[in-house]
């Protein structure tokens, strides 16, 4: 996947209850990116109606701020309930492809 301005990247998540608990991330600051960081889903949700734009991947080892990307990851309301998840049609939280921890 072609390079692209990302503010977060998602590594790895845990779910509780068929909901997201928590994530393991690297956030954007400024022209590099953070160590690893664990955000809460209330944090994540609140980033995703911020627009910040949230991808899920993984790093490439020994090389610093350089990802490998998978996809992005979206705020879903459908039946007046909300969901973050990587497809548009999600009825529960899910990010495909991205390890449990």
């Amino acid at each position: 996947m072609a390079l692209k301005k990302f503010d977060v990247l998602i590594e790895a998540v845990r779910y509780e209850n068929g909901q997201i608990a928590c994530v393991r991330a690297y956030e954007r600051r400024g022209a590099t990116f953070s160590d690893r960081v664990l955000i809460a889903r209330s944090d994540l949700a609140g980033r995703l109606e911020n627009g910040k734009k949230v991808m899920t991947g993984q790093r490439k080892e020994f090389l610093a701020s350089t990802f490998v990307l998978d996809k992005p990851v979206q705020a879903v309301k459908q039946n007046g309930r909300e969901f973050i998840s990587t497809r548009a049609q999600a009825d529960h939280d899910d990010l495909e492809g991205v390890p449990v921890f």
